[in-house]
């Protein structure tokens, strides 16, 4: 990252917090926000295994876009980031149970979803993308035209993208995977031929192996629109985050996290 680009980004953060770092005066109750300032740290839950949303460094570090983004909030609330990292499926009743503060890990606000948790969002929207080594596959003009048997696609399990296929492309036959390097070793191995999942962890893979051979598939008639997961009996704590949302916007911080994390600004809260 450029040095313009991280003066920028710390110029941004700083007019950020100087807004909304609180006191001790402003949490009362029974609120969530209480409980956090309390102890000095927010949990955040993430999967760690969506690059370059959310993802484990070689240094074993979890890193990305949603990781810088939950960092603000913790900065915003004067406390510390404490991260949890679990499989994706597992994040929503972590939530639901208080084993976690807030989930942000590339999740897509849907109804079934939102009928347990509040979402506050989106800071980001994406559609289903393929990618692929099949010829076939890459040049399909729509999701119909992949419903065959003779399709094979993976997806990640608890993933709106698995969702998708099970609903919109019956015949497929799926292989549902843990994380997405285990997706890409299955096509380079020939066991499926290709991935379904987000707009942005395909426009990562295809940034991170350039010379594998992979081809995307983008625009596939689907609509994601990418929120922060909170406890949905806290209004206090649903309105501070929406606060913090139309903050960050404002001052530039999402264009600034965007650039960082995806080389350009992909980042849009009103679609593509």
């Amino acid at each position: 990252m450029h040095l313009s680009r991280l003066s920028t980004l710390f110029f941004s953060i700083l007019l950020f917090t100087a807004g909304l770092i609180t006191s001790p005066v402003a949490f009362s109750g029974a609120s969530t926000l209480a409980s956090i300032k309390q102890s000095g740290e927010l949990v955040l839950g993430t999967s760690a295994n969506m690059p370059p949303m959310t993802s484990k460094n070689k240094d074993g570090k979890v890193v990305g876009f949603d990781i810088d983004m939950a960092r603000l909030m913790a900065s915003g609330m004067g406390v510390d980031l404490k991260i949890k990292t679990m499989p994706f499926s597992k994040l929503l009743p972590a939530l639901a149970k208080g084993e976690v503060d807030v989930v942000l890990s590339n999740m897509t606000m849907n109804p079934e979803r939102n009928m347990s948790v509040a979402f506050v969002g989106p800071y980001m929207t994406s559609g289903k993308c393929v990618i692929t080594k099949e010829e076939g596959i890459a040049k399909a003009e729509a999701a119909e035209n992949l419903n065959s048997p003779d399709i094979r696609l993976a997806a990640l399990k608890g993933s709106t993208s698995a969702e998708f296929i099970k609903v919109l492309l019956p015949k497929v036959t799926l292989t549902l995977v843990d994380d997405h390097e285990g997706a890409i070793r299955l096509i380079n191995d020939d066991k499926t031929g290709g991935l379904l999942t987000d707009y942005p962890i395909c426009l990562a893979m295809l940034q991170r192996y350039p010379d594998a051979g992979f081809v995307s598939l983008f625009s596939l008639l689907s609509y994601e629109p990418i929120g922060i997961a909170l406890p949905g009996n806290d209004p206090l704590y649903i309105n501070w985050t929406e606060n913090f949302m139309k903050r960050i916007e404002g001052v530039g911080a999402l264009d600034e996290l965007g650039t960082r994390w995806f080389g350009k600004a992909v980042v849009s809260t009103t679609g593509q």
